[in-house]
């Protein structure tokens, strides 16, 4: 009896498999708010140099009085006299700010502006820098202490970041809270994604997880520039996004522990444990004999996979056999173009005639859709479909909204930048959620904590590009566009080349992943097969498992049967014995 089979009976989508839903939607609230938080904090709304004639003056006056300048934001006037002004060769210091809804940013506080508008940028490039290093640390420490603790930890350190940038006013110290911050950044959502999947019946994890991501990260993107105009004050906002993080502590006691995790470090007691545990929250009655199936199938997979002679499986055993080398070298590289790309368009809401709070949540409203969408279609389709097919679209909206601002340099249409810059978001963010669910049921169970945090740091690392490709606008406005639409294309074809994961056994080894989904062809979908063909299909790790399954019936006749001649030898010697003793008598 295998790890599906077991969580079969003790309810893989119950009273336990929905309270860590609900649990997985607080984390997407919590994660979306602290992912953006740099960006809110540094919105930057019209400003002006100060002059002692301009203060009695409407905004509408000021911005008509700068105008004429080619860097209005920037220009320091020495005198105003009427419309007769003159420009002054020193820098600004003072600045006056048309605050967005009387929102008051650190960057307006700080005056970290025209020349000094670097400072917020080295607090974003930290935080990236960061991330990386702290995806790859709870990383391994998730396959080394367990999903849990590493879940619980990694969220702290979001939440100590987090709080004190509050209590920073030079750039050293933000950076280096900005660091702190970017520790949690990914791993504080993804750790919490791995334990929902591996305790939900794989035909409802697109359901579950996409749903829970759609409905719980979409709100709190919605909700999160709104909270700061609500309480007018970039200090204020921090303290009120970050102090939610301390609840996720309380997950320690009423999360379980990854049961497959467990079973992969040969703590089988241990799983069996959580899973009585899930099968209590649940009402379902398991029988100990199921139990015992299951620790005697868990007992011989482990001797015949080399016992406690055989080392953990780390990061590098990805790359030692050439099938899982090339689905992790292929993994590596979608996650980086989707990261990239999800990364500047979410990003860009500033300079496009409309309200950066605005323009956030009307591109974050394109999350809820594009979650339905994988629901409605990633389980007809299936994963390898919809992770091409979604890059493929996500390519044709990014190059068609990109062309577009670059034809509309001059006069920039609102309305027009905020539906195609929505319509390249939901391309994206299908490209996103498609992409994360894709890796965590690709990668073995033994190293999936070290090997999603291995493609998200990739993606993470690719995004330090995103500035540079935008950059490229200031040349040619098309080059962009183009770059990421090419980028997205090239990702759609090598998605092409992964196993299909729908509705089959993942792997939990670095053998079974390296015979996972052998024989499939480039264009082999779910939705392309009829019912006869899927009854007649037999993936190779299905015949693997089999295999080894028959392995462990022999072994076990072959038990039963020395056992028994062990048996039937000592009823004969008793019957010779007594003989013997007839005899005598």
């Amino acid at each position: 009896m295998d790890f599906d089979q077991i969580l079969a009976k003790c309810g893989d989508f119950n009273r336990y498999q929905f309270m860590i839903l609900a649990l997985f939607g607080f984390i997407n609230i919590i994660v979306s708010m602290h992912y953006f938080t740099q960006t809110v904090i540094s919105f930057v709304p019209d400003h002006w140099c100060y002059h002692d004639k301009l203060v009695n003056m409407t905004y509408k006056e000021i911005g008509e009085i700068y105008a004429k300048f080619e860097n209005p934001s920037c220009t320091r006037l020495d005198d105003i006299n009427g419309s007769d002004v003159t420009v002054s060769s020193k820098a600004c210091e003072k600045w006056i700010y048309n605050y967005d809804f009387g929102y008051r940013s650190m960057n307006t506080e700080l005056n970290w502006v025209c020349d000094s508008a670097y400072k917020a940028r080295i607090g974003q490039s930290l935080f990236f820098i960061g991330s990386v290093v702290g995806t790859l640390f709870y990383g391994l420490l998730s396959d080394k202490i367990g999903r849990v603790p590493a879940l619980i930890l990694s969220n702290f350190c979001g939440f100590a970041g987090d709080f004190s940038t509050i209590f920073t006013k030079s750039v050293a110290t933000f950076t280096l809270c900005r660091f702190i911050s970017g520790l949690a950044a990914d791993t504080n959502f993804y750790l919490m994604y791995i334990i929902v999947l591996e305790y939900i019946r794989p035909s409802m994890r697109t359901l579950g997880l996409n749903m829970a991501v759609g409905l719980f990260y979409c709100l709190g993107l919605v909700f999160t520039p709104w909270l700061a105009v609500l309480v007018g004050h970039w200090q204020i906002y921090l303290a009120c996004t970050s102090l939610p993080i301390l609840l996720v502590v309380l997950y320690y006691f009423v999360v379980q522990e990854s049961a497959q995790w467990l079973v992969t470090r040969n703590d089988i007691d241990g799983a069996i444990v959580r899973l009585k545990r899930v099968a209590k929250f649940n009402g379902c009655r398991v029988s100990q004999a199921d139990f015992d199936e299951f620790r005697r199938h868990c007992q011989m997979t482990h001797e015949m996979l080399g016992g406690d002679d055989k080392k953990q499986a780390t990061l590098l055993d990805m790359f030692r056999t050439p099938r899982m080398r090339k689905n992790t070298l292929i993994l590596f590289f979608k996650s980086m173009v989707i990261t990239l790309c999800y990364d500047a368009v979410s990003r860009n809401v500033e300079g496009m005639g409309i309200s950066p709070f605005i323009m956030f949540s009307l591109s974050a409203l394109a999350v809820l859709p594009s979650s339905i969408l994988l629901v409605l279609l990633q389980d007809r389709i299936g994963r390898k479909g919809m992770a091409s097919g979604s890059l493929l679209v996500g390519g044709l909206f990014t190059a068609a909204a990109g062309i577009a601002i670059a034809y509309q340099q001059h006069n920039h249409n609102a309305i027009l930048l905020a539906c195609l810059t929505i319509a390249a978001r939901f391309g994206v963010a299908i490209s996103y959620e498609s992409g994360s669910q894709y890796a965590t049921e690709l990668i073995p169970t033994c190293v999936r904590g070290q090997g999603v945090a291995a493609v998200h740091v990739a993606g993470f690392a690719a995004s330090f590009l995103a500035p540079y490709i935008l950059w490229l606008g200031t040349f040619f406005k098309a080059a962009p566009s183009i770059i990421l639409g090419v980028l997205f294309f090239a990702g759609s074809f090598v998605c092409l080349l992964l196993p299909e994961t729908l509705n089959r056994s993942l792997p939990t080894t670095i053998e079974e992943g390296e015979v996972f989904g052998k024989g499939e062809r480039m264009f082999d979908f779910p939705c392309l097969h009829n019912k006869h063909d899927d009854e007649e299909s037999d993936s190779e790790l299905e015949k693997y498992k089999r295999k080894h399954s028959l392995i462990d019936a022999k072994q076990m006749q072959v038990e039963s049967c020395s056992n028994g001649k062990r048996k039937q030898s000592l009823i004969d010697a008793d019957h010779e014995e007594q003989a013997l003793k007839d005899a005598n008598h």
